[in-house]
């Protein structure tokens, strides 16, 4: 393992940590507090404020009058791809770590991700993450829509994501940086730049970080239409919506039964509806019946709330490519 308190590897491994930040003053003095307690300590953290009308800027400012390594840069509006690029444009390392504010770090993260980077000649790391479960719709939700881990040559880890990266400069530089007119799906189309450019890439279990699932229906439902719009924004319909609307164009076809039943043949679009969100909460309980063990009773609990889950990310895909539609192609709402 890589240790700040060997000259030769400290030097090597200076890291700037990036981190965008939006009225999260909630979570963002634990992120700090969690970056500056790091067994790798960063050489600076780059902090991009991108409006906040919270108490964000002040807490941030707190950390540098009491002389941590902490750069503020403030900025009126800005989508989460601009407020990194400002960020690492204003770092002075060679190496770049990315997290998010609402995010929880263990003290071996950065140590971690400098670590694999090292041991695999590495341009870029990712590391790994875990959702926070504080409540039985949390679990639920995590079943339903946050992707199971896998065995990579660092261990088991999710796929890749922004809030546990380690890269170099030149990776960043050579893509041109994040996407900024997005205000999410940027990082996804990052990373593949990344990768499509020929950069090495580890992937570490070490590096371990946690997030805070939505903890309602409702909030969870504003996230994912917002999701929606901007991964087609992104040009990622096929990777996500394309799959929805396919399972809504068959059930839709079940309409068809009127014409051999009469009125009774209304009965099969919603059975078909029913039967399907079934059938998706039983595969997605399957896949995740090592990453979240469970006895009969507790899983038939998991599966009735994964149904109307479901539905509801359903419902959020939908109107999310509505919004789409009208904001982006025929400018029929005002964009924002």
């Amino acid at each position: 393992m890589l240790h700040s308190d060997n000259p030769s590897t400290s030097d090597a491994f200076e890291i700037s940590v990036v981190i965008p930040a939006l009225n999260e003053e909630a979570s963002i003095r634990q992120l700090l507090e969690d970056v500056l307690n790091q067994t790798h300590p960063p050489a600076e953290i780059v902090i991009t404020d991108g409006g906040s009308t919270d108490k964000t800027r002040e807490i941030i400012e707190e950390f540098i009058a009491a002389g941590a390594p902490v750069k503020l840069i403030r900025v009126t509006k800005s989508m989460p791809g601009r407020a990194r690029n400002l960020a690492v444009g204003e770092s002075r390392c060679e190496w770049i770590a990315f997290t998010d504010a609402g995010i929880t770090l263990i003290p071996e993260w950065l140590e971690a991700l400098a670590t694999s980077a090292s041991e695999n000649s590495a341009d870029v790391v990712y590391g790994t993450y875990e959702p926070i479960i504080e409540s039985f719709f949390t679990e639920c939700a995590a079943i339903a829509y946050v992707p199971p881990p896998f065995e990579s040559g660092g261990g088991p880890v999710r796929p890749r994501s922004i809030v546990s990266a380690l890269m170099r400069r030149q990776a960043w530089e050579t893509v041109g940086g994040f996407p900024e007119h997005l205000r999410s799906a940027e990082d996804l189309l990052f990373m593949s730049q990344v990768e499509q450019s020929g950069f090495a890439i580890a992937r570490t279990s070490r590096a371990k970080v946690y997030w805070h699932i939505q903890p309602t229906f409702w909030l969870t439902f504003r996230r994912f239409v917002e999701y929606s719009r901007n991964n087609i924004r992104a040009g990622l319909f096929s990777e996500w919506q394309q799959t929805i609307f396919l399972y809504y164009a068959l059930i839709a076809a079940t309409t068809f039964g009127v014409f051999f039943m009469g009125p009774r043949g209304l009965i099969f679009p919603p059975v078909a509806w029913l039967l399907l969100l079934i059938a998706r909460a039983a595969k997605t309980l399957y896949q995740n019946r090592q990453t979240y063990p469970a006895g009969f009773g507790r899983n038939l609990a998991r599966l009735v709330l994964l149904v109307p889950i479901l539905a509801m990310l359903d419902a959020a895909a939908l109107i999310g490519s509505v919004n789409w539609l009208l904001r982006d192609q025929l400018g029929l709402i005002g964009s924002k």
